[in-house]
């Protein structure tokens, strides 16, 4: 496994559950069937230990890959107003996470009586340019030094990945210019999960599936 991937589940390989990938924009999931990809349907049974094979992954990661890059390079939608407003301190088009400095993702193991600030986290994984969940916490010491559900979707994803040797660099950013009020600091996560569709966000399952919950 490459040095620099996340090591949580190093121990306890966790298999990432069946893909339900829909074409977007996506309709109501027909129940118990599988889309993977338009026109190819799957009716065998759901197994917890049932795999994604290389190109299922590989076209799974490049269609969000794909739309998220278009999100990046897209001018934001204007207003017009009669009026001059002031623009706003948490305005969710300033915020580009792949362009935000990267760090390990063992950051919270470092031993520190801080408990941090608050922030918005960005975990990416920067081998491909993949943004994989978007969060937000009022002490970025604190928050991944407990249960945090995304821990385990990182080390499926990873697994995965090892699996079919294709490359992985987990890492974390943090955008730190984020209000203190709880209340606007998630909706300006929502914003942000909504405009770049990170798929371990839960928001995000109707439109990518939930292969590594």
């Amino acid at each position: 496994m490459e040095s620099n991937q996340l090591d949580l589940f190093k121990d306890v390989p966790i298999e990432p559950k069946q893909l339900e990938l829909l074409e977007y924009p996506p309709p109501p999931p027909p129940p118990g069937q599988l889309e993977m990809f338009p026109g190819k349907k799957f009716k065998t049974k759901r197994r917890d230990e049932l795999l994604m094979n290389a190109q299922e992954l590989e076209g799974w990661k490049t269609q969000i890959i794909s739309y998220q890059q278009k999100v990046r390079h897209q001018p934001p939608a204007t207003q017009t107003t009669l009026f001059d407003l002031p623009p706003e301190h948490c305005d969710s088009n300033t915020v580009d996470p792949l362009s935000l400095q990267l760090q390990s993702m063992s950051f919270y193991r470092i031993p520190s009586d801080f408990p941090g600030q608050a922030c918005l986290y960005f975990v990416v994984d920067s081998a491909i340019g993949l943004i994989l969940y978007i969060g937000e916490t009022l002490y970025s010491n604190r928050r991944w030094k407990g249960v945090h559900d995304c821990k385990q979707y990182i080390g499926s994803y990873q697994d995965l990945n090892y699996r079919y040797k294709q490359k992985t660099a987990i890492n974390i950013a943090f955008w730190w210019d984020t209000p203190n009020n709880t209340k606007k600091r998630q909706q300006l996560e929502q914003k942000l999960i909504q405009k770049w569709r990170s798929p371990f966000n839960k928001e995000m399952w109707r439109i990518w599936g939930h292969p590594f919950g």
